[in-house]
Protein backbone atom coordinates (compact mmCIF):
# COMPACT_ATOMS: atom_id res chain seq x y z
CA UNK A 1 0.00 0.00 0.00
CA UNK A 2 1.53 3.34 -0.88
CA UNK A 3 2.06 5.61 1.91
CA UNK A 4 2.00 9.85 1.39
CA UNK A 5 5.80 10.79 1.98
CA UNK A 6 5.18 13.96 3.86
CA UNK A 7 2.71 13.20 6.49
CA UNK A 8 2.14 16.92 8.19
CA UNK A 9 0.14 15.28 11.14
CA UNK A 10 3.14 14.05 12.76
CA UNK A 11 3.65 17.32 14.27
CA UNK A 12 0.03 17.14 15.53
CA UNK A 13 0.00 14.12 17.70
CA UNK A 14 1.11 15.70 20.86
CA UNK A 15 0.50 19.10 22.91
CA UNK A 16 4.07 19.37 23.34
CA UNK A 17 4.56 18.84 19.19
CA UNK A 18 1.88 21.23 18.43
CA UNK A 19 3.21 24.07 20.82
CA UNK A 20 6.88 23.78 19.80
CA UNK A 21 5.75 24.37 15.95
CA UNK A 22 3.34 27.22 17.26
CA UNK A 23 3.10 29.91 14.73
CA UNK A 24 1.28 32.52 16.60
CA UNK A 25 1.50 33.06 20.17
CA UNK A 26 0.31 36.09 22.24
CA UNK A 27 2.02 36.95 25.37
CA UNK A 28 1.49 39.68 27.76
CA UNK A 29 4.83 40.94 25.58
CA UNK A 30 2.44 41.87 22.83
CA UNK A 31 0.39 44.12 24.88
CA UNK A 32 -0.30 47.42 24.22
CA UNK A 33 -2.69 49.18 26.26
CA UNK A 34 -4.46 52.33 25.49
CA UNK A 35 -5.27 54.95 27.48
CA UNK A 36 -7.49 58.20 27.47
CA UNK A 37 -6.03 60.84 29.72
CA UNK A 38 -8.16 64.24 30.60
CA UNK A 39 -7.71 67.28 32.40
CA UNK A 40 -8.83 67.99 36.62
CA UNK A 41 -7.62 65.27 39.37
CA UNK A 42 -9.75 62.40 40.99
CA UNK A 43 -11.43 61.39 37.41
CA UNK A 44 -12.59 57.76 36.51
CA UNK A 45 -15.33 58.66 33.82
CA UNK A 46 -16.98 55.59 32.36
CA UNK A 47 -16.53 55.24 28.66
CA UNK A 48 -20.03 54.25 28.07
CA UNK A 49 -19.34 52.23 24.77
CA UNK A 50 -16.15 50.79 26.04
CA UNK A 51 -17.86 48.76 29.25
CA UNK A 52 -14.74 48.97 32.03
CA UNK A 53 -12.91 51.51 30.36
CA UNK A 54 -12.14 55.22 31.69
CA UNK A 55 -11.23 58.46 31.04
CA UNK A 56 -8.65 59.23 33.42
CA UNK A 57 -7.08 62.05 34.60
CA UNK A 58 -3.69 62.19 35.31
CA UNK A 59 -3.06 60.78 38.76
CA UNK A 60 -5.80 58.15 38.03
CA UNK A 61 -3.83 57.02 34.80
CA UNK A 62 -0.14 56.70 36.74
CA UNK A 63 -2.23 54.24 39.16
CA UNK A 64 -3.78 52.64 36.04
CA UNK A 65 -0.08 52.33 34.60
CA UNK A 66 1.17 51.15 38.01
CA UNK A 67 -0.84 48.14 37.92
CA UNK A 68 -0.47 47.66 34.44
CA UNK A 69 3.52 47.51 34.13
CA UNK A 70 2.63 45.44 37.54
CA UNK A 71 0.88 42.81 35.55
CA UNK A 72 3.85 42.51 33.15
CA UNK A 73 2.21 44.60 30.19
CA UNK A 74 4.98 46.94 28.32
CA UNK A 75 3.76 49.54 26.76
CA UNK A 76 0.73 52.04 26.99
CA UNK A 77 -0.72 53.83 24.09
CA UNK A 78 -1.96 57.55 25.41
CA UNK A 79 -4.54 59.21 23.58
CA UNK A 80 -5.71 62.79 25.30
CA UNK A 81 -9.06 64.81 25.34
CA UNK A 82 -8.23 68.30 25.84
CA UNK A 83 -9.73 71.30 28.02
CA UNK A 84 -10.64 73.29 24.94
CA UNK A 85 -10.97 72.66 21.09
CA UNK A 86 -10.08 75.00 18.23
CA UNK A 87 -9.92 74.71 14.53
CA UNK A 88 -5.67 73.78 14.61
CA UNK A 89 -6.15 71.21 17.35
CA UNK A 90 -3.18 73.43 19.24
CA UNK A 91 -3.31 71.80 22.64
CA UNK A 92 -1.66 68.58 20.79
CA UNK A 93 1.41 70.20 19.84
CA UNK A 94 1.35 72.67 23.46
CA UNK A 95 3.86 72.02 25.73
CA UNK A 96 1.58 71.62 28.31
CA UNK A 97 -0.94 69.17 26.42
CA UNK A 98 -2.81 66.60 28.18
CA UNK A 99 -0.90 63.81 26.75
CA UNK A 100 2.22 65.65 26.78
CA UNK A 101 1.67 65.97 31.01
CA UNK A 102 0.49 62.35 31.04
CA UNK A 103 3.78 61.21 29.50
CA UNK A 104 6.35 63.14 32.14
CA UNK A 105 3.56 62.00 35.01
CA UNK A 106 3.92 58.01 33.98
CA UNK A 107 7.63 58.42 33.07
CA UNK A 108 8.33 59.59 36.14
CA UNK A 109 6.59 57.08 38.24
CA UNK A 110 7.29 54.16 35.61
CA UNK A 111 10.15 54.94 33.91
CA UNK A 112 11.05 51.79 31.83
CA UNK A 113 7.53 51.79 30.43
CA UNK A 114 7.02 51.89 26.74
CA UNK A 115 5.00 54.91 26.20
CA UNK A 116 3.52 55.29 22.60
CA UNK A 117 1.92 58.43 21.43
CA UNK A 118 -1.33 59.20 19.47
CA UNK A 119 0.00 61.53 16.87
CA UNK A 120 -3.55 63.05 15.58
CA UNK A 121 -5.89 66.31 15.80
CA UNK A 122 -9.27 64.63 15.38
CA UNK A 123 -9.72 65.10 19.39
CA UNK A 124 -8.41 68.40 19.45
CA UNK A 125 -9.73 70.16 16.30
CA UNK A 126 -13.15 72.02 17.16
CA UNK A 127 -14.71 70.48 13.49
CA UNK A 128 -13.68 67.45 14.76
CA UNK A 129 -11.45 65.95 11.38
CA UNK A 130 -7.48 64.61 11.56
CA UNK A 131 -6.43 67.66 9.49
CA UNK A 132 -7.29 71.35 8.90
CA UNK A 133 -9.66 72.48 7.19
CA UNK A 134 -10.18 75.07 4.73
CA UNK A 135 -13.78 75.76 2.74
CA UNK A 136 -15.08 72.39 3.76
CA UNK A 137 -12.21 70.66 2.55
CA UNK A 138 -9.63 68.46 4.53
CA UNK A 139 -6.31 70.39 3.33
CA UNK A 140 -3.36 67.40 3.44
CA UNK A 141 -0.07 69.40 2.95
CA UNK A 142 -0.82 72.51 5.97
CA UNK A 143 -1.59 69.48 8.17
CA UNK A 144 1.56 67.86 7.93
CA UNK A 145 3.20 70.76 9.34
CA UNK A 146 0.67 70.62 12.61
CA UNK A 147 1.25 66.46 12.75
CA UNK A 148 5.02 66.75 12.88
CA UNK A 149 5.03 69.60 15.39
CA UNK A 150 2.67 66.74 17.56
CA UNK A 151 5.19 63.96 17.25
CA UNK A 152 7.92 66.54 18.06
CA UNK A 153 6.50 67.95 21.43
CA UNK A 154 5.44 64.49 22.26
CA UNK A 155 8.92 63.07 21.98
CA UNK A 156 10.82 65.94 23.78
CA UNK A 157 8.30 65.26 26.79
CA UNK A 158 9.88 61.65 26.80
CA UNK A 159 7.63 59.69 24.33
CA UNK A 160 9.44 56.11 23.44
CA UNK A 161 7.45 56.12 20.11
CA UNK A 162 4.93 58.18 18.26
CA UNK A 163 1.48 56.92 16.07
CA UNK A 164 0.42 58.55 13.86
CA UNK A 165 -3.36 58.00 13.05
CA UNK A 166 -4.52 60.61 11.03
CA UNK A 167 -3.47 59.16 6.89
CA UNK A 168 -2.73 62.03 5.29
CA UNK A 169 -0.34 61.54 2.72
CA UNK A 170 3.18 62.00 3.63
CA UNK A 171 3.18 62.37 7.10
CA UNK A 172 5.58 59.82 8.44
CA UNK A 173 8.04 61.36 5.84
CA UNK A 174 7.12 64.95 7.60
CA UNK A 175 7.47 63.67 10.92
CA UNK A 176 10.50 61.52 10.57
CA UNK A 177 12.15 64.79 9.04
CA UNK A 178 11.23 66.72 11.77
CA UNK A 179 12.25 64.31 14.74
CA UNK A 180 15.61 64.24 12.69
CA UNK A 181 16.35 67.86 12.97
CA UNK A 182 14.60 67.87 17.18
CA UNK A 183 18.11 65.54 17.73
CA UNK A 184 15.15 62.56 18.22
CA UNK A 185 16.63 60.59 15.82
CA UNK A 186 16.15 57.60 17.87
CA UNK A 187 12.43 58.11 18.39
CA UNK A 188 10.63 55.22 16.23
CA UNK A 189 7.31 55.85 14.41
CA UNK A 190 4.49 53.24 14.16
CA UNK A 191 2.66 53.93 11.02
CA UNK A 192 -1.07 54.25 10.83
CA UNK A 193 -0.13 52.92 6.99
CA UNK A 194 -3.29 51.37 6.04
CA UNK A 195 -6.52 53.11 8.10
CA UNK A 196 -10.04 52.44 7.10
CA UNK A 197 -12.97 54.58 7.42
CA UNK A 198 -14.33 51.81 9.61
CA UNK A 199 -17.67 51.92 11.47
CA UNK A 200 -15.54 49.56 14.05
CA UNK A 201 -14.15 52.75 14.98
CA UNK A 202 -17.72 54.33 16.82
CA UNK A 203 -16.73 53.54 20.51
CA UNK A 204 -13.27 55.43 20.25
CA UNK A 205 -14.86 58.14 18.51
CA UNK A 206 -16.51 58.25 21.89
CA UNK A 207 -14.02 57.34 24.17
CA UNK A 208 -11.84 60.60 22.15
CA UNK A 209 -14.41 62.89 22.32
CA UNK A 210 -13.45 63.00 18.37
CA UNK A 211 -16.38 62.38 15.84
CA UNK A 212 -16.53 64.42 12.85
CA UNK A 213 -18.32 67.84 13.20
CA UNK A 214 -19.09 67.59 9.70
CA UNK A 215 -18.93 64.88 7.25
CA UNK A 216 -17.14 61.81 7.66
CA UNK A 217 -13.46 60.93 6.96
CA UNK A 218 -13.75 58.81 3.81
CA UNK A 219 -12.02 61.61 1.76
CA UNK A 220 -8.46 60.53 3.53
CA UNK A 221 -9.03 57.44 4.61
CA UNK A 222 -9.72 54.06 3.18
CA UNK A 223 -12.45 52.44 2.06
CA UNK A 224 -12.73 49.17 4.16
CA UNK A 225 -12.97 46.85 1.03
CA UNK A 226 -9.87 47.57 -0.86
CA UNK A 227 -6.94 45.17 0.32
CA UNK A 228 -4.72 46.24 -2.39
CA UNK A 229 -5.15 49.82 -1.72
CA UNK A 230 -3.38 48.79 1.54
CA UNK A 231 -0.76 47.11 0.37
CA UNK A 232 0.19 49.88 -2.26
CA UNK A 233 -0.22 52.82 0.77
CA UNK A 234 2.31 50.53 3.10
CA UNK A 235 4.88 50.51 0.04
CA UNK A 236 4.12 54.13 -0.45
CA UNK A 237 4.81 55.21 3.15
CA UNK A 238 7.98 53.21 3.18
CA UNK A 239 9.26 53.47 0.23
CA UNK A 240 11.74 56.40 1.40
CA UNK A 241 13.00 54.39 4.27
CA UNK A 242 14.26 51.57 1.84
CA UNK A 243 15.95 54.03 0.11
CA UNK A 244 18.22 55.34 3.47
CA UNK A 245 17.98 51.52 4.63
CA UNK A 246 16.58 52.86 7.92
CA UNK A 247 13.79 50.32 7.20
CA UNK A 248 16.03 47.59 8.12
CA UNK A 249 17.08 49.04 11.08
CA UNK A 250 13.77 48.23 12.52
CA UNK A 251 12.98 52.05 13.18
CA UNK A 252 9.24 51.72 12.06
CA UNK A 253 6.25 49.91 12.06
CA UNK A 254 3.04 49.16 9.87
CA UNK A 255 -0.36 49.50 11.46
CA UNK A 256 -2.97 48.20 10.39
CA UNK A 257 -6.06 49.97 11.58
CA UNK A 258 -9.25 49.24 12.20
CA UNK A 259 -9.76 45.55 10.54
CA UNK A 260 -11.97 43.21 11.71
CA UNK A 261 -9.86 41.72 14.42
CA UNK A 262 -9.73 37.78 13.87
CA UNK A 263 -9.14 38.86 9.60
CA UNK A 264 -5.45 36.83 9.06
CA UNK A 265 -5.81 37.13 5.11
CA UNK A 266 -5.21 40.14 5.14
CA UNK A 267 -2.98 40.30 7.26
CA UNK A 268 -1.09 37.67 5.44
CA UNK A 269 -1.08 39.09 2.35
CA UNK A 270 0.98 42.14 4.48
CA UNK A 271 3.25 39.91 5.42
CA UNK A 272 4.50 38.55 2.16
CA UNK A 273 4.36 41.27 0.80
CA UNK A 274 6.44 43.68 3.14
CA UNK A 275 9.44 43.71 5.23
CA UNK A 276 8.45 45.38 8.18
CA UNK A 277 6.87 44.65 11.62
CA UNK A 278 3.19 44.59 11.82
CA UNK A 279 0.33 44.97 14.70
CA UNK A 280 -3.36 45.07 14.73
CA UNK A 281 -5.17 48.27 15.80
CA UNK A 282 -6.30 47.66 19.33
CA UNK A 283 -9.51 49.74 18.42
CA UNK A 284 -10.00 47.38 15.00
CA UNK A 285 -13.25 46.06 17.09
CA UNK A 286 -13.15 47.72 19.65
CA UNK A 287 -12.64 44.67 22.20
CA UNK A 288 -15.55 42.54 20.33
CA UNK A 289 -13.55 40.23 18.50
CA UNK A 290 -15.95 38.08 16.65
CA UNK A 291 -19.06 39.22 17.64
CA UNK A 292 -21.51 38.98 14.66
CA UNK A 293 -22.45 42.25 12.92
CA UNK A 294 -25.91 41.95 13.90
CA UNK A 295 -25.51 41.91 17.35
CA UNK A 296 -23.90 45.48 17.11
CA UNK A 297 -26.64 48.10 18.14
CA UNK A 298 -27.02 51.48 17.04
CA UNK A 299 -26.88 53.60 13.75
CA UNK A 300 -23.58 51.84 12.84
CA UNK A 301 -25.37 48.62 12.35
CA UNK A 302 -25.89 48.56 8.26
CA UNK A 303 -22.72 49.85 7.63
CA UNK A 304 -20.82 47.45 10.08
CA UNK A 305 -22.50 44.56 7.89
CA UNK A 306 -21.57 46.12 4.85
CA UNK A 307 -17.77 46.52 5.64
CA UNK A 308 -17.16 43.25 7.20
CA UNK A 309 -19.25 41.62 3.90
CA UNK A 310 -17.18 43.68 1.28
CA UNK A 311 -13.64 44.12 3.12
CA UNK A 312 -13.80 39.98 4.26
CA UNK A 313 -15.01 38.05 1.73
CA UNK A 314 -15.17 34.34 3.83
CA UNK A 315 -14.42 35.40 6.52
CA UNK A 316 -15.22 32.87 9.44
CA UNK A 317 -16.65 34.25 12.39
CA UNK A 318 -14.80 33.30 15.81
CA UNK A 319 -16.98 33.14 18.81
Amino acid sequence: MAHPMFRPRRLREKPLLRTLVRETVLAVDDLVYPLFAVHGRGVREPIASMPGQFRLSIDELVKEVKDAAGMGIPAVLLFGVPAEKDPRGSEAYAEDGIVQQAVRAVKDVVPDLLIVTDVCLCQYTSHGHCGIVEGGSIRNDPTLELLARVAVSQAEAGADMVAPSDMMDGRVAAIREALDEANLTDTPILAYSAKYASSFYGPFREAADSAPQFGDRRSYQMDPANALEALREIALEHLGERLVGRLAQGRRLADVAALDGPDDAVLERLRLGQNVPQRVDPFADDGQAGERPEQKQGEDEPLLANQVEDGFPGHEWKI
